[in-house]
């Protein structure tokens, strides 16, 4: 019974250490603006308030912003024909992200989600690369929003101050189309926010594989046996599951609902009634840019980490042939034998020229250099080539449901989208 006692003690201090902000906590300041952003779902009040916060502007607000405000198609000057897409898009992406991120919170904690439980094992270069990286977060989403947010803000002030609403619910014309105004801009920018949020996160995520890919490269330059390499990618591939997993129903509803977006948008514009003029179709393009901006981020974390756990296997077989050629030279060294020299294939030195040209393409995964051997003496053939026939046949990356996001499916994915859009031109403008 007092073991009990004491496992539920030691419990509830892990949580409290897990949601409460520190002196030396890293994600103080992140949970401080998850706090203003009302996305905190710490303890009982905050999830509350978080959820009210959620139906507020991401449901009422875009209801009451459709049904009262948007103008029919009589006023060609403030018609807003395009407001039904536009809401609807917005509020399925922020509710998917919303959801998605209080499951993430409420199961994992925002430390263990973020993987930061885990930052003590890794290397000084890794923890110092991944703090960076988190405190540059915040400005990365802000880079993304605040530029479409400017754009939103002058056209809800142009729309409100030229007239285009007369519904004087508190009054006073002027009060009202302020209130109505703010209510409306509060909606958009927290419906974008809470969706770049999650796909940052993801992107921060991914970045901290990427250090620890990197870090794992250096394997192949020193002493090494192929146990400690095989449980270290074994690690990471563990590590790349649980991501997988986590994010896997998110970035497959978000690509649904951003590609029913784009189509939406793509049938109503292609009308042959449809009016294209800025004032009408602007919001459209904007909140289309903002859709397919998260869903990049999505995609090209996922590609990348996936092209540098693949990349792996590529070291490794270098590394392979590197030390089977050190030790022919070491073993041959008294043998005369006649082989192709320089002279037949000449070897750049790596400080050449050429290194210039590649520019920040390589790294310790994807380079052209050559593995220094200097060291293999201690590992066999056999273990070299077993652990080479390891990597190719266990390929790691980010996954959906099993399938393998990486540069192919991006290609299968577009090629999708492609053929849909060919054919609903062709429904609509006469496209074959």
């Amino acid at each position: 019974m007092c073991d009990i006692k004491k496992e539920a003690l030691l419990n509830k201090n892990k949580e409290i250490e897990r949601t409460v902000s520190n002196a030396y906590d890293e994600l103080r300041s992140f949970r401080t603006w998850l706090k203003w952003m009302c996305v905190d779902q710490s303890n009982a009040f905050s999830a509350c308030l978080s959820w009210f916060v959620f139906i507020l502007l991401a449901v009422i607000v875009p209801c009451l912003s459709h049904f009262l405000l948007a103008r029919d198609d009589s006023d060609a000057a403030h018609s807003r024909p395009y407001d039904n897409v536009v809401q609807l898009s917005l509020s399925s992406v922020a509710a998917l992200s919303f959801v998605c991120l209080s499951q993430f919170v409420k199961k994992y904690g925002l430390r263990r989600f973020l993987f930061l439980d885990k930052l003590c094992d890794e290397s000084e270069t890794v923890r110092r690369g991944y703090t960076e990286q988190l405190n540059s977060s915040l400005k990365i989403l802000f880079i993304f929003v605040l530029p479409c947010f400017a754009v939103e803000c002058a056209y809800k002030i142009w729309w409100y101050s030229s007239g285009g609403t007369r519904i004087p619910f508190l009054g006073n014309v002027i009060v009202s189309d302020t209130v109505a105004c703010i209510l409306e801009l509060s909606s958009w920018l927290y419906r974008t926010v809470v969706f770049f949020l999650v796909c940052i996160l993801f992107r921060l995520i991914c970045y901290l594989q990427i250090l620890r890919l990197q870090d794992f490269a250096q394997v192949f330059h020193v002493d090494s046996d192929v146990e400690s390499v095989l449980r270290e990618h074994l690690r990471i591939r563990r590590h790349l599951r649980i991501i997988s997993h986590r994010y896997r129903s998110f970035i497959l509803w978000a690509l649904m609902l951003v590609t029913a977006s784009q189509f939406a948008s793509l049938l109503m514009t292609t009308r042959s009634t449809a009016d294209l003029h800025i004032y009408e179709s602007g919001e459209l393009a904007l909140c289309s840019v903002s859709l397919l901006a998260g869903l990049m981020i999505l995609l090209r974390s996922a590609t990348r980490i996936t092209h540098k756990a693949q990349s792996v296997t590529c070291l490794a077989a270098k590394w392979h042939v590197c030390a089977t050629i050190d030790s022919f030279d070491s073993t041959e060294a008294d043998t005369p034998i006649t082989r192709a020299t320089s002279d037949h294939f000449p070897v750049c030195s790596e400080g050449s020229s050429d290194a210039d040209d590649v520019g920040d393409e390589e790294d310790e995964l994807d380079n052209t250099k050559f593995v220094h051997a200097y060291a293999y003496s201690t590992i066999s053939f056999q273990k070299r080539q077993a652990l080479v026939t390891y990597f190719e046949n266990n390929r790691a990356g980010v996954t959906i449901y099993g399938f393998m996001l990486d540069r192919s499916s991006i290609h299968t994915i577009f090629g999708i989208e492609l053929s849909l859009v060919l054919w609903l031109l062709g429904k609509t403008i006469g496209i074959s």
